[in-house]
Order: C-alpha cells, then structure tokens, then sequence
C-alpha cells in the first residue's frame, strides 16, 4: 500500500545536506548553506508556528476568480518545523481569532501551497531556536 503524499504520515518532500545537516523545503539538490550536494528527505510537518497575517480581502481580478460560495478571509504564516526549516502554509484554523504564535501546527503538502492544521497531540513543541538558546 503507497502512502498518499498529501498526508502527514508522507512526511514533507524537502532535502537534508549530509554535510552540514541543513535541512530545506522544497527539496533541492544544493544546500543552501555549504553548497554541496543535498540528499532528499521526507520532512516531519510538526512544528510551531511562527508568524502570521490574515487575508481580509479578495485580490483584483483579474485574473483571481471568486469561489462559488464568495470570498472568505484566511491566514496563512510561517510554520518553523522542529528540523529548524520555516514553511510558509495555509493555516487551516477554525477561528482566525485563536491564532497565537507558538501555537503547535503539523504541515502537509499536496497540490499548490502547503497547509498546516493544529496538532492535536497534546505535546509541546519547541522550536530550533528555543532548543540552541537552552
């Protein structure tokens, strides 16, 4: 059976350098940091989230087309993964008005922008940089 790799158990399709350790996403064959060869690697999607807006109105058209059902205010912020990557995602939340930075999000990807969806897992997360200033 194939995992779908739209699911959180797919993991995040981003790469790790074997040299430096620096994990990015999306995947790419470089590492951004040494410049050598990046190995691809499947991403864990937990991660916290840190920075946020909230799109409070459609975009000009063209070329954007309303949805059937209207436009509907969404946010989308930074999610930074306990690998120490920051994701920019969709924040599939039920109320904008519960958002708070910290907040533990797990990040999926599928087709377009990647979405992140409260964790319902009672453990806290840290960030990578709450863990190195400890």
């Amino acid at each position: 059976m194939t995992t779908d790799p739209r699911s959180p158990a797919a993991g995040l399709p981003g790469a790790r350098c074997p040299g430096c350790s620096v994990a990015v996403y999306p995947a790419d064959d470089t590492c951004p940091r040494c410049g050598g060869p990046a190995e691809r690697a499947a991403l864990d999607g937990a991660g916290t989230l840190w920075t946020w807006t909230v799109q409070r109105y459609a975009p000009k058209s063209p070329p954007y087309e309303p949805p059937p059902g209207g436009f509907q205010p969404f946010a989308v912020g930074y999610v930074e993964l306990d690998a120490g990557v920051r994701v920019a995602a969709v924040l599939d939340v039920g109320d904008l008005g519960a958002i708070r930075i910290g907040m533990p999000l797990t990040v999926t990807a599928g087709d377009g922008v990647p979405r992140a969806r409260p964790t319902t897992s009672a453990a806290p997360h840290t960030t990578t940089a709450a863990k190195e200033g400890s």
